[in-house]
Protein backbone atom coordinates (compact mmCIF):
# COMPACT_ATOMS: atom_id res chain seq x y z
CA UNK A 1 0.00 0.00 0.00
CA UNK A 2 2.82 2.35 0.93
CA UNK A 3 4.57 1.48 -2.34
CA UNK A 4 1.42 2.35 -4.30
CA UNK A 5 1.21 5.73 -2.56
CA UNK A 6 4.87 6.40 -3.34
CA UNK A 7 4.35 5.53 -7.00
CA UNK A 8 1.28 7.77 -7.15
CA UNK A 9 3.20 10.65 -5.54
CA UNK A 10 6.00 10.17 -8.06
CA UNK A 11 3.48 10.16 -10.90
CA UNK A 12 1.80 13.33 -9.57
CA UNK A 13 5.15 15.08 -9.27
CA UNK A 14 6.07 14.06 -12.84
CA UNK A 15 2.79 15.43 -14.16
CA UNK A 16 3.31 18.61 -12.14
CA UNK A 17 6.80 19.03 -13.62
CA UNK A 18 5.45 18.53 -17.14
CA UNK A 19 2.72 21.12 -16.56
CA UNK A 20 5.25 23.58 -15.12
CA UNK A 21 7.59 23.10 -18.08
CA UNK A 22 4.74 23.47 -20.56
CA UNK A 23 3.56 26.62 -18.76
CA UNK A 24 7.08 28.07 -18.81
CA UNK A 25 7.49 27.30 -22.50
CA UNK A 26 4.11 28.84 -23.26
CA UNK A 27 5.04 31.95 -21.30
CA UNK A 28 8.35 32.24 -23.15
CA UNK A 29 6.55 31.84 -26.49
CA UNK A 30 4.03 34.54 -25.54
CA UNK A 31 6.79 36.93 -24.46
CA UNK A 32 8.70 36.26 -27.69
CA UNK A 33 5.54 36.91 -29.73
CA UNK A 34 4.83 40.13 -27.85
CA UNK A 35 8.40 41.36 -28.44
CA UNK A 36 8.15 40.43 -32.13
CA UNK A 37 4.75 42.14 -32.40
CA UNK A 38 6.04 45.34 -30.85
CA UNK A 39 9.09 45.38 -33.13
CA UNK A 40 6.93 44.80 -36.21
CA UNK A 41 4.29 47.30 -34.98
CA UNK A 42 1.62 44.59 -35.18
CA UNK A 43 -0.09 45.93 -32.05
CA UNK A 44 0.04 49.60 -33.00
CA UNK A 45 -0.42 49.72 -36.77
CA UNK A 46 -3.56 48.54 -38.54
CA UNK A 47 -1.62 48.09 -41.82
CA UNK A 48 1.13 46.08 -40.13
CA UNK A 49 -1.48 43.88 -38.47
CA UNK A 50 -3.31 43.24 -41.74
CA UNK A 51 -0.07 42.47 -43.57
CA UNK A 52 0.89 40.06 -40.80
CA UNK A 53 -2.48 38.27 -40.86
CA UNK A 54 -2.36 37.88 -44.65
CA UNK A 55 0.77 35.79 -44.31
CA UNK A 56 -0.89 33.37 -41.89
CA UNK A 57 -3.61 31.96 -44.13
CA UNK A 58 -5.98 29.63 -42.25
CA UNK A 59 -4.17 30.34 -38.98
CA UNK A 60 -5.01 34.05 -39.12
CA UNK A 61 -8.14 33.81 -36.87
CA UNK A 62 -6.23 31.98 -34.12
CA UNK A 63 -3.36 34.48 -34.14
CA UNK A 64 -5.78 37.42 -34.31
CA UNK A 65 -7.62 36.17 -31.22
CA UNK A 66 -4.25 35.89 -29.45
CA UNK A 67 -3.37 39.45 -30.47
CA UNK A 68 -6.67 40.76 -29.12
CA UNK A 69 -6.05 38.95 -25.84
CA UNK A 70 -2.60 40.55 -25.63
CA UNK A 71 -4.15 43.97 -26.22
CA UNK A 72 -6.14 43.58 -23.02
CA UNK A 73 -3.29 42.16 -20.94
CA UNK A 74 -0.96 44.99 -22.04
CA UNK A 75 -3.14 48.09 -21.45
CA UNK A 76 -0.84 50.46 -23.38
CA UNK A 77 -1.93 48.85 -26.64
CA UNK A 78 -5.04 50.53 -28.16
CA UNK A 79 -7.75 47.86 -28.46
CA UNK A 80 -9.66 49.90 -31.04
CA UNK A 81 -6.95 49.12 -33.61
CA UNK A 82 -7.60 45.40 -33.27
CA UNK A 83 -11.37 45.83 -33.41
CA UNK A 84 -11.15 47.80 -36.63
CA UNK A 85 -8.63 45.37 -38.12
CA UNK A 86 -10.96 42.49 -37.30
CA UNK A 87 -13.79 44.07 -39.30
CA UNK A 88 -11.55 44.96 -42.24
CA UNK A 89 -9.86 41.58 -42.42
CA UNK A 90 -12.65 39.14 -41.45
CA UNK A 91 -15.80 41.18 -42.11
CA UNK A 92 -18.34 42.53 -39.57
CA UNK A 93 -19.74 39.19 -38.35
CA UNK A 94 -16.55 37.14 -37.99
CA UNK A 95 -14.62 40.26 -36.99
CA UNK A 96 -17.03 40.76 -34.10
CA UNK A 97 -16.80 37.08 -33.12
CA UNK A 98 -12.98 37.00 -33.08
CA UNK A 99 -12.83 40.32 -31.27
CA UNK A 100 -15.22 38.94 -28.65
CA UNK A 101 -13.26 35.72 -28.08
CA UNK A 102 -9.90 37.50 -27.91
CA UNK A 103 -10.99 40.37 -25.68
CA UNK A 104 -12.87 38.10 -23.28
CA UNK A 105 -9.84 35.80 -23.06
CA UNK A 106 -7.57 38.75 -22.28
CA UNK A 107 -10.06 40.07 -19.72
CA UNK A 108 -10.00 36.75 -17.88
CA UNK A 109 -6.19 36.66 -17.92
CA UNK A 110 -6.01 40.23 -16.58
CA UNK A 111 -8.34 39.36 -13.69
CA UNK A 112 -6.38 36.23 -12.78
CA UNK A 113 -3.03 38.03 -12.95
CA UNK A 114 -4.30 40.72 -10.57
CA UNK A 115 -5.71 38.12 -8.19
CA UNK A 116 -2.45 36.19 -8.25
CA UNK A 117 0.06 39.05 -7.90
CA UNK A 118 -1.96 41.69 -6.05
CA UNK A 119 -2.13 45.46 -5.86
CA UNK A 120 1.56 46.25 -6.36
CA UNK A 121 1.51 44.37 -9.66
CA UNK A 122 -1.58 46.20 -10.90
CA UNK A 123 -0.10 49.55 -9.90
CA UNK A 124 3.10 48.75 -11.76
CA UNK A 125 1.31 48.25 -15.08
CA UNK A 126 -1.36 50.95 -14.67
CA UNK A 127 -0.95 54.58 -15.59
CA UNK A 128 -0.93 56.90 -12.59
CA UNK A 129 -3.92 58.73 -14.05
CA UNK A 130 -6.08 55.59 -14.21
CA UNK A 131 -4.96 54.35 -10.81
CA UNK A 132 -5.67 57.65 -9.08
CA UNK A 133 -9.02 58.02 -10.83
CA UNK A 134 -10.43 54.52 -10.31
CA UNK A 135 -8.74 53.30 -7.13
CA UNK A 136 -11.63 54.78 -5.13
CA UNK A 137 -13.89 52.22 -6.81
CA UNK A 138 -12.25 49.56 -4.64
CA UNK A 139 -13.81 51.21 -1.58
CA UNK A 140 -17.25 51.23 -3.22
CA UNK A 141 -18.13 47.85 -1.72
CA UNK A 142 -21.04 46.07 -3.39
CA UNK A 143 -21.67 49.05 -5.68
CA UNK A 144 -18.33 48.32 -7.39
CA UNK A 145 -20.01 45.56 -9.36
CA UNK A 146 -22.62 47.98 -10.72
CA UNK A 147 -19.90 50.47 -11.65
CA UNK A 148 -17.93 47.72 -13.34
CA UNK A 149 -20.90 46.43 -15.33
CA UNK A 150 -21.65 49.94 -16.55
CA UNK A 151 -18.02 50.45 -17.59
CA UNK A 152 -17.98 47.15 -19.49
CA UNK A 153 -21.31 47.82 -21.21
CA UNK A 154 -20.40 51.31 -22.39
CA UNK A 155 -16.87 51.97 -23.75
CA UNK A 156 -16.34 55.21 -21.84
CA UNK A 157 -13.86 53.94 -19.22
CA UNK A 158 -10.54 52.04 -19.48
CA UNK A 159 -12.25 48.66 -19.16
CA UNK A 160 -8.96 46.78 -19.70
CA UNK A 161 -7.56 48.40 -16.55
CA UNK A 162 -10.83 47.77 -14.71
CA UNK A 163 -10.43 44.05 -15.46
CA UNK A 164 -7.20 44.18 -13.48
CA UNK A 165 -8.84 46.28 -10.77
CA UNK A 166 -11.61 43.72 -10.42
CA UNK A 167 -9.02 41.10 -9.55
CA UNK A 168 -8.24 43.12 -6.41
CA UNK A 169 -11.84 42.98 -5.19
CA UNK A 170 -13.71 40.18 -3.43
CA UNK A 171 -15.73 39.49 -6.58
CA UNK A 172 -15.98 35.78 -7.28
CA UNK A 173 -14.41 34.64 -10.53
CA UNK A 174 -17.67 33.05 -11.72
CA UNK A 175 -19.53 36.34 -11.33
CA UNK A 176 -16.73 38.25 -13.05
CA UNK A 177 -16.76 35.78 -15.95
CA UNK A 178 -20.52 36.12 -16.37
CA UNK A 179 -20.27 39.93 -16.43
CA UNK A 180 -17.53 39.80 -19.07
CA UNK A 181 -19.31 37.23 -21.26
CA UNK A 182 -22.70 38.97 -21.10
CA UNK A 183 -21.69 42.65 -21.07
CA UNK A 184 -18.67 42.67 -23.40
CA UNK A 185 -20.62 41.95 -26.61
CA UNK A 186 -22.36 45.33 -26.40
CA UNK A 187 -19.21 47.45 -26.13
CA UNK A 188 -17.35 45.27 -28.65
CA UNK A 189 -20.25 45.66 -31.09
CA UNK A 190 -20.05 49.44 -30.71
CA UNK A 191 -16.32 49.41 -31.42
CA UNK A 192 -16.53 46.83 -34.18
CA UNK A 193 -19.50 48.08 -36.20
CA UNK A 194 -19.11 51.80 -35.51
CA UNK A 195 -15.43 51.83 -36.45
CA UNK A 196 -16.20 49.64 -39.46
CA UNK A 197 -18.91 52.06 -40.61
CA UNK A 198 -16.59 55.04 -40.16
CA UNK A 199 -13.86 53.25 -42.11
CA UNK A 200 -16.25 52.41 -44.99
CA UNK A 201 -17.46 56.01 -45.04
CA UNK A 202 -13.89 57.32 -45.29
CA UNK A 203 -13.05 54.83 -48.05
CA UNK A 204 -16.11 55.90 -50.07
CA UNK A 205 -15.34 59.56 -49.42
CA UNK A 206 -11.75 59.23 -50.57
CA UNK A 207 -12.64 56.94 -53.46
Amino acid sequence: MKKDITLQDHKDKSISHIINIATALGLIACIAFIIYGIQQQIFTSEKALNDFLLQLGIFAPIVFVLIQAVQVVIPIIPGSIGCLAGVIFFGPLWGFFYNYIGICTGSVIAFLLARKFGQSFVQSIASKKNWDKYFSWLQAGTSYERLFIGAILFPVAPDDFLCYLSGLTHMKFRKYLMIILLAKPFSIAIYTFLLGAIFDFIIKLVG
